[in-house]
């Protein structure tokens, strides 16, 4: 008995080998930056941890589906380096020698991404799942309500139009009242006025004129 049960234990962790590996079937790559989160508050990565992260898989599964019966003993890692990071698959309970669809795993790790990060006092882009996409953040509400804002700003443009509307009313009577004087001074220079009944040009004082009634008794008694 005792050799059956090696044996099918050392089956079974060729079989997990198999299906956990860069790249394999169902398999997602995880990167951690632990130090770049939490600075000099930065807690070390050990099994400890690893036991955490596979009970946080397990949990996003069953909670994502309730027929699921994943363990902990499911969730596999490999390949941990360093620098915190490595790949993990969820094996099929009722097998174990099977992966469960990534499609299923994604769209729990997905559900489940707030409290997976919590649970690390990380987030999103320093807990990452390569091949799983970014929770999307709830949308930001502006502090003002956007009605105030379209009141707000078709009130300036009603400001603005009564501004050039008086604006243009001001140029136009300036201009107006310029024409006005200018036609004003062309009259008084070709008005014709009449002296002692005798019809003449008003005089332009600035450039001087000669009447012609004087000017020609001068000629006449000049000849005399």
């Amino acid at each position: 008995m005792a050799g059956n049960y090696s044996t099918q234990t050392l089956v079974v962790t060729i079989a997990h080998a198999e299906l956990c590996k860069p790249d394999a079937q169902n398999a997602f790559k995880v990167r951690i930056s632990i130090k770049t989160a939490l600075g000099d508050n930065a807690y070390a990565w050990d099994a400890n941890e690893e036991y955490l992260f596979r009970a946080m898989v397990a949990f996003a599964m069953r909670r994502y589906s309730s027929k699921s019966t994943t363990q902990i003993s499911n969730v596999l890692l490999c390949n941990v380096t360093d620098r915190v990071s490595f790949w993990f698959v969820v094996t099929d309970s009722s097998k174990n020698v099977t992966t469960v669809p990534g499609s299923e795993v994604e769209a729990a790790i997905r559900m489940n991404r707030n409290r997976i990060n919590n649970a690390f006092l990380l987030s999103d882009k320093t807990l990452q799942f390569l091949k799983i996409t970014s929770t999307l953040s709830p949308p930001v509400e502006p502090s003002t309500p956007v009605w105030i804002i379209v009141f707000g700003v078709v009130l300036c443009l009603i400001v603005a139009g009564i501004i050039f509307l008086i604006f243009s009313g001001i140029q136009k009577h300036k201009k107006k009242n310029k024409e006005s004087t200018e036609r004003e001074n062309l009259e008084e220079k070709v008005e014709v006025t009449l002296e002692n009944g005798i019809p003449c040009e008003a005089l332009d004082v600035k450039a001087g004129h000669i009447n012609g009634v004087f000017a020609a008794d001068d000629e006449r008694f000049t000849s005399l």
